[in-house]
């Protein structure tokens, strides 16, 4: 557990990530019904369905920021990218054999993170990141940003991600970019 004025983050495994849904939800959903992703409750309550699947994941983490009387204020999750991920099926361009290779632990999928508006401009996102993959073994982190989410590109350009091409991660979805970031 990392602690700064008065926000601690905390680093939760799978079955304590899905006993606190509630707070990841409520993060989750304050969060993407802004612009540009104007997510509606039936997107979220579709979102947290795959969340419930995500969790039971071997290698799932996530990381939750609360104040100290316990309002969540940002979080994150992610799993290890099995060798059956179709992550890289929905890149608008292939990438190379070498670089869809997985096998379970060269690859840390990050699905979610998110700072409620009234702590956002304070380090919790890095310190929300940092927390997820510290002690990770990965070789890389893999993730998909709205490019219209122009707070969030900056930051993973800022802490070393690179765009490596475009997807579209669900039918009707809008384009992301699909950026990664090498750990070795």
């Amino acid at each position: 557990m990392t602690r700064t004025e008065g926000v601690s983050v905390d680093r939760l495994d799978g079955p304590a990530t899905a006993a606190a849904e509630d707070l990841f939800r409520l993060v989750y959903a304050d969060v993407f019904a802004e612009p540009p992703y104007s997510e509606t409750e039936e997107q979220v309550t579709a979102a947290f369905r795959r969340f419930r699947s995500q969790a039971r994941k071997a290698g799932f983490r996530s990381a939750l920021a609360s104040t100290s009387d316990g309002e969540p204020v940002g979080m994150t999750y992610g799993y290890p990218l099995g060798p059956d991920t179709r992550w890289w099926d929905q890149l608008t361009r292939p990438v190379s054999e070498d670089v869809r290779r997985e096998d379970g632990r060269r690859t840390f999928g990050l699905m979610e993170l998110a700072v409620r508006g009234p702590w956002r401009g304070q380090g919790i996102a890095r310190r929300l990141h940092e927390t997820l993959l510290d002690c990770t073994d990965a070789e890389r982190v893999l993730l998909n940003v709205h490019p219209d989410s122009k707070a969030a590109v900056a930051a993973y350009r800022a802490w070393g991600y690179r765009k490596i091409g475009e997807a579209r991660p669900w039918a009707d979805a809008d384009l992301y970019d699909v950026m990664v970031l090498d750990l070795r």
